[in-house]
């Protein structure tokens, strides 16, 4: 069983800052990939950013050169570091994982951007 845990979210002005982890049960290496998305009120979840096992990183449109994932060994985490936040980017996000023919999800953080 996969257990996926996200932490860091919360209220921020346009223009600051925020970082997500997700914490796996078991090696985040044994992951064909992981990766965030959000889903604000009314809409689809969307992609927001993914790694792969070999370390190649994909990015929607919307947060590319704003958005950065990336894997922390040290803590077993999947993080993403969020700069130059926009109302638009007020969501709950989640942590998202493939493995072994499965997808896993968190449960969720809520992300809220000011204007």
């Amino acid at each position: 069983q996969v257990q996926l845990v996200e932490s860091g979210g919360g209220l921020v002005q346009a223009g600051g800052s925020l970082r997500l982890s997700c914490a796996a049960s078991g090696s985040i290496f044994r992951f064909n990939t992981m990766g965030w998305y959000r889903q604000a009120p009314g809409k689809q979840r969307e992609l927001v950013a993914y790694i792969t096992g070999g370390g190649r990183t994909n990015y929607a449109d919307s947060v590319k050169a704003r958005f950065t994932i990336s894997r922390d060994t040290a803590k077993n985490t999947v993080d993403l570091q969020m700069n130059s936040l926009k109302p638009e980017d007020t969501a709950i996000y989640y942590c998202n994982a493939y493995y072994n023919l499965e997808i896993y999800w968190g449960q969720g953080t809520q992300i809220t951007v000011s204007s």
